[in-house]
């Protein structure tokens, strides 16, 4: 909205320093700002009402150390990051920008999904709140929505690398970067791929083989495999929410990282320097991320331990989503392995658990675990690990994969 007001008093008015509001970077950074003072103002507020209507968390009881000391404390806190996110973002970046529509309405979507959830929970004295399934259907719907719109609609182009060999004929001017690109945006089914010289997957390719001609129906790859990440990184965030300050930061890790990724991808010169994507008007998203990054981080001034307030579901199952969504808006996705890590982790965890329990008591009679508990994070609780020292040295490990993603972009 903000950038609307400030370009027709630039055009208009010649308004002195409304032009800044052109630049990226200044929105970005205004978006950051603005959604730490929202987080931190607003979220005292909250707390606040949350703890005079006794909203609190219950616990169930894992006989772990310091979880009784967690009851009772204010959950629902997922409203200040979903607050900081969106205020920002309605304030500073370009709202007739197809990606940014696209992350506002996927953080509305889940975030209500994980309200209702914590509603049915605090209010109604439901502890198994939203049904599973409606849960995984919310997150089905939204994958499809995405899927659709990033296939089908004319709005989401691409910019092809021109061959070497076609820059070399042609003899086009090398300090030209856009010389360097089809002049032509262009639909397209191509996504980064890490480790990969050329650096791009046709997902064309995984139906092309079946004939002729049935390029045109990649979508039936490109959808279904859009859903899965939606679904697996918005439960992923959701399962390494379990202790304070864990899920928040690793998010803000993740989300600092995507940022640089979209700023590259939508930045001409970037791209071609680095010889990666060009995906044009991508670069607004850095808007949106910086606020989402800045959300986190405020809300860690809460969230850190001991906890003050619990995002609940409202956040859980949103952070995971936009960071998913996010990552496949860039042409990113394949890179969540590595990025996410930590999600990944806590999801195999729990996979592997309860597989290898079954299995096991189905061929013996008695099932046995791989890990002291699941997620992961509680395995290191059993073992006796101070919860502090558990998140400081999963973040760690958090930037050792944000920086392995980045170095991705070169190291081919």
């Amino acid at each position: 909205m903000l950038y609307y007001l400030f370009e027709y008093l630039d055009k208009t008015f010649d308004f002195p320093g409304a032009g800044v509001f052109q630049y990226i970077s200044f929105r970005a950074a205004m978006a950051i700002i603005t959604s730490l003072t929202i987080s931190l103002l607003f979220g005292k507020s909250l707390i606040r009402l949350l703890v005079k209507r006794q909203v609190g968390e219950s616990i169930r009881d894992l006989g772990l150390k310091g979880q009784s000391e967690k009851q009772g404390t204010p959950t629902m806190g997922g409203l200040i990051i979903l607050g900081a996110v969106l205020v920002p973002t309605l304030l500073f970046a370009k709202l007739d920008n197809i990606y940014v529509l696209l992350m506002i309405g996927s953080t509305i979507w889940l975030g209500a999904i994980g309200f209702v959830d914590d509603y049915i929970k605090v209010f109604k004295k439901d502890k198994k709140g939203l049904a599973g399934r409606f849960k995984i259907l919310g997150q089905i719907l939204l994958g499809l929505a995405i899927g659709s719109i990033m296939y089908f609609n004319d709005s989401i182009v691409i910019r092809e690398k021109l061959d070497q060999e076609v820059i070399i004929e042609q003899g086009i001017d090398r300090t030209n970067a856009s010389a360097h690109f089809n002049p032509e945006a262009e639909k397209s089914t191509k996504t980064s791929i890490p480790f990969v010289k050329n650096n791009e997957f046709d997902y064309a390719v995984l139906i092309s083989w079946l004939g002729k001609g049935l390029e045109k129906y990649a979508w039936l790859v490109f959808i279904p495999l859009v859903v899965l990440i939606i679904m697996a990184v918005s439960n992923g965030a959701n399962l390494t929410d379990g202790i304070d300050g864990l899920a928040t930061g690793t998010s803000a890790i993740i989300g600092a990282t995507l940022g640089l990724l979209a700023w590259v991808s939508g930045n001409i010169v970037f791209a071609d320097y680095l010889n990666i994507m060009y995906i044009p008007n991508t670069g607004e998203l850095t808007i949106f991320i910086s606020a989402f990054v800045g959300a986190c981080i405020g809300f860690l001034w809460y969230n850190s331990y001991p906890a003050q307030v619990f995002m609940g579901d409202t956040g859980s199952l949103a952070i995971g989503g936009i960071i998913a969504v996010f990552a496949i808006i860039i042409r990113k996705e394949l890179l969540i392995p590595i990025l996410c890590g930590i999600f990944l982790a806590e999801n195999l965890s729990v996979i592997l658990q309860v597989s290898y329990f079954k299995y096991t008591k189905k061929k013996s009679g008695v099932g046995k675990r791989i890990f002291k508990m699941s997620p992961l994070h509680h395995h290191f609780q059993v073992l006796g690990y101070p919860e502090p020292k558990i998140v400081m040295r999963f973040l760690i490990v958090g930037i050792m994969l944000a920086v392995a993603t980045i170095i991705t972009l070169k190291l081919r």
